[in-house]
């Protein structure tokens, strides 16, 4: 895999640091720094801070594996029921806010499973949430004035 400059940037700070709790002499490290600048790829980087103890753990080079230090973070899972209650609240606008009262029961429900299980999608959540409670809103409105007009006019 190639190294990016935040790659080589990490290897540079895992050799300065090596350098200065006394790990390797000042020639050793700037021709370090110099390999680590030149390198293109991740396995380049792992080779020079294979040694020192802030550096990945050393793999077999031939395996191909890339150290955990050059992974990228892992991303959280996005709640399905997040998604369901956006996708609820967005067809409110088609549906006439039928799908509002769906929109509400899947947004709280998923924004209680993501506190508890750290999921992501808390927007997608609270987005259907709004939507779906401006929904139903407006639809008890509609119904509430609907019955006052029948009841002065009957």
């Amino acid at each position: 895999m190639l190294a990016s400059h935040a790659d080589r940037e990490r290897a540079v700070d895992v050799l300065r640091a090596g350098f200065g709790e006394g790990r390797m002499e000042q020639t050793e490290f700037e021709k370090r720094v110099a390999r680590a600048y030149a390198a293109r790829t991740v396995g380049e980087l792992a080779l020079l801070v294979s040694d020192l103890p802030q550096g990945p753990v050393p793999l077999p080079v031939a395996v191909g594996a890339v150290p955990r230090t050059f992974l990228p973070l892992p991303v959280a899972k996005t709640n399905e029921k997040a998604i369901g209650s956006a996708i609820c609240g967005g067809l409110c606008l088609v549906t006439v806010g039928l799908t509002g009262l769906p929109a509400v029961i899947l947004g709280h429900s998923a924004r209680s499973e993501i506190r508890r299980t750290g999921e992501g999608g808390d927007g997608l959540a609270l987005t259907g949430l709004v939507i779906g409670w401006l929904a139903t809103a407006s639809w008890t409105l509609v119904v509430t004035l609907l019955l006052i007009a029948a009841l002065t006019t009957g």
